[in-house]
């Protein structure tokens, strides 16, 4: 009998192993919004990474996470780095890509409470009298992150894009404001 359940858990285990490996490492985060704004008036808010913490979602979630930054006030070049409570965990983002007033490109250096990385996007277009603005995130799980998604139901894209959400919603009602 032993044997068997032995048996029995060991071929589930190996049948959730190889279900994990088929899964792909790579995502894909993205969420638009319209405002009523010149992708000039948008821009500097995405551009400086103090402006950044205005609208951020997760400069919300911890109000006493301690924020440093390096380099420029703007543009390539800027660093921000972050230590909060658990729901933010430990990181830097640089600004690897600026183009004015339409992109701008970053880089996630997760610390905590897992390392990773990530490269984020933002891009502004003009829509006739509005701006529709794309906030972007690529990155890659490895083989014990992906099993921990799965193990947790832990749904990349429903969690970042909900923050994402959030996040052009503040930026659209500080543009609009003026």
């Amino acid at each position: 009998m032993f044997k068997k359940i032995l048996t029995l858990f060991t071929a589930l285990v190996v049948a959730f192993l190889v279900y994990v490996a088929m899964q792909p490492a790579g995502y894909r985060v993205s969420r638009s919004a319209e405002m009523a704004a010149t992708p000039e008036a948008i821009f500097p808010h995405m551009n400086s990474l103090k402006k950044f913490d205005a609208w951020s979602p997760w400069a919300k979630l911890d109000p006493n996470a301690v924020m440093t930054y390096e380099g420029p006030d703007d543009g390539k070049g800027a660093i921000g780095k972050w230590k909060g409570n658990e729901e933010v965990g430990e990181g830097s983002m640089t600004i690897v890509g600026s183009t004015p007033p339409s992109d701008v490109k970053m880089q996630l250096d997760f610390i905590a409470p897992f390392p990773a990385t990530a490269d984020v996007a933002f891009s502004l277009k003009p829509a006739g009298d509005k701006t529709k603005v794309t906030w972007a995130m690529t990155g890659e799980h490895n083989f014990i992150m992906r099993a921990m998604c799965i193990l947790m139901q832990h749904d990349v894209d429903q969690m970042i894009g909900e923050k994402y959400e959030e996040g052009l919603a503040n930026l659209k009602k500080i543009v609009e404001a003026g």
